[in-house]
């Protein structure tokens, strides 16, 4: 695939990431990454004796990121711990706000070279980052060394790769489970141990959990529920295999598996068995924190924080994503992030952040990132590492989610959608289940209308490349 006109096209693209973050985004901070050299200083002579060895000065290796509090102090162990490890690279780890903040600044650097070696973007943004032409891909890395990357999680690689090709690392990994409370479970007669697997059964469950006050549950109107709700169909979101055997150009947003899980999301609502809390997850989390709900969706990254807001209270469950009855075989997408390197800097840089990829995929560190953020380790044999041993013992509704991953179906469906345009996507999905939900249109017609948009989006956004 060439670039037409590769200035042309980020304005266009960039155009169309709007503030949509994924789970744990951060909040806008100045740019205050440097531009990094590996320029070693002259050496100096004195009274005609032999020079001495120059000194050997560190590459510089800029990582943008856009992880905070929490997130970002692990972060930031990370880095220390990579640049103590080792004498030849320095790495500094600069906080660049939400993830489309971070894409916009690395868009308005690219002319001057003032960007970063290394960008942490969200899953989202794969294709535009492929068609930017900006990035070094790490396979290029990984086929120079051999590297081995059969240690890696099949399902989280599947999902960045494309063409065969890795452009990038994963870093930030997670996926979708279904929340409940046990206590409420117990009191409605229904097995606490035992979570609804499909629709027809987490239908039947809410309408018995629905009483005195409390609803059977709810869920966020989030564009990234929907895209997983196909995947556990084994349906696809786009056509031409998902946008990976050559480029979308249409929403398959109206097919059956959309107008399925949206008509049964609107009667459940319709019925009050749901609430429409509306498209934040947070409120969703206080509902259910209060035992407002009984059940509700989101991240695995949200899992720690979701069993201690409940603790002395209620025991919080967890299961798969529910999906239909005659579902064929699917599974999950992967969320979060990955890490690209930007081909406007030295070898040495590029060489220096892949150096530091590698660090942050060895077992040790993703055992660490891992227990500390609630994130999915990359590499199998983090699994093996005591810290994430203690941790299953801890949480051990995180096995919940380390099962949903394994078990898996890999396809083109579970592999995810790319397009260019998919923070617009999201956000026109999202707006169709709000008219859906809120009997403004009917599902069908609802999906129908958003689709049509994408489509115009993703043809608009096509023009900008070839094929």
């Amino acid at each position: 695939m060439k670039l037409l006109n590769s200035k042309a096209a980020l304005p266009l693209v960039l155009s169309g990431l709007m503030a949509l973050t994924a789970a744990c985004g951060g909040t806008t901070s100045p740019a205050t990454g440097g531009q990094a050299s590996s320029a070693e200083p002259k050496p100096t002579t004195e009274d005609a004796k032999p020079a001495p060895a120059p000194a050997s000065t560190p590459v510089k290796v800029v990582w943008w990121h856009s992880m905070s509090g929490e997130l970002g102090k692990a972060v930031d162990k990370l880095v220390a711990d990579f640049n103590a490890s080792q004498k030849d690279v320095t790495v500094e780890a600069v906080f660049q706000g939400t993830y489309d903040e971070s894409l916009t600044k690395m868009k308005a650097s690219m002319d001057s070279k003032s960007g970063p070696a290394l960008i942490q973007v969200y899953e989202i943004g794969s294709r535009f980052m492929i068609d930017s032409k900006a990035i070094t891909p790490v396979q290029n890395f990984i086929d120079k060394e051999k590297y081995d990357i059969s240690s890696l999680e099949d399902n989280i690689l599947n999902y960045y790769r494309v063409d065969g090709k890795l452009y990038s690392m994963p870093f930030n990994t997670s996926n979708p489970i279904l929340y409940y409370n046990k206590d409420m479970f117990k009191a409605a007669g229904l097995d606490p141990e035992k979570p609804p697997a499909t629709y027809e059964e987490l239908a039947a469950a809410a309408k018995k959990l629905t009483k005195d006050g409390q609803a059977g549950g709810s869920f966020a109107i989030y564009g990234w529920f929907m895209e997983q709700f196909f995947a556990n169909q084994g349906a696809e979101l786009l056509n031409n295999g998902n946008g990976r055997a050559s480029l979308a150009t249409e929403s398959l947003l109206a097919s059956d598996a959309g107008v399925k899980t949206l008509t049964w999301w609107k009667q459940l609502v319709d019925e009050k068995s749901l609430l429409n809390l509306g498209r934040k997850t947070d409120d969703t989390k206080k509902a259910f924190a209060a035992g407002q709900i009984a059940m509700t969706l989101d991240s695995t990254a949200s899992l720690r924080g979701i069993v201690s807001s409940a603790e002395g209270k209620f025991e919080v469950g967890t299961g798969f994503l529910p999906k239909p009855a005659d579902a064929k075989d699917g599974g999950v997408i992967v969320g979060g992030a990955s890490l690209y390197m930007l081909n406007n800097r030295s070898d040495a840089e590029q060489q220096g952040a892949w150096e530091f990829i590698k660090f942050l995929a060895d077992a040790k560190q993703q055992a660490y990132w891992s227990v500390n953020t609630g994130y999915f380790p990359i590499t199998k044999k983090a699994y093996d590492e005591q810290l994430v041993k203690d941790n299953l013992t801890k949480y051990p509704q995180f096995k919940t989610a380390i099962d949903q991953l394994h078990a898996t179906k890999p396809n083109q469906a579970t592999q995810g959608a790319v397009m260019g345009v998919f923070p617009e996507a999201r956000q026109l999905t999202e707006t169709a289940i709000e008219e859906a939900l809120n009997n403004k249109k009917q599902p069908k017609e609802a999906l129908e209308g958003a689709a049509k948009e994408i489509s115009n989006k993703i043809g608009q956004y096509n023009k900008t490349v070839a094929k």
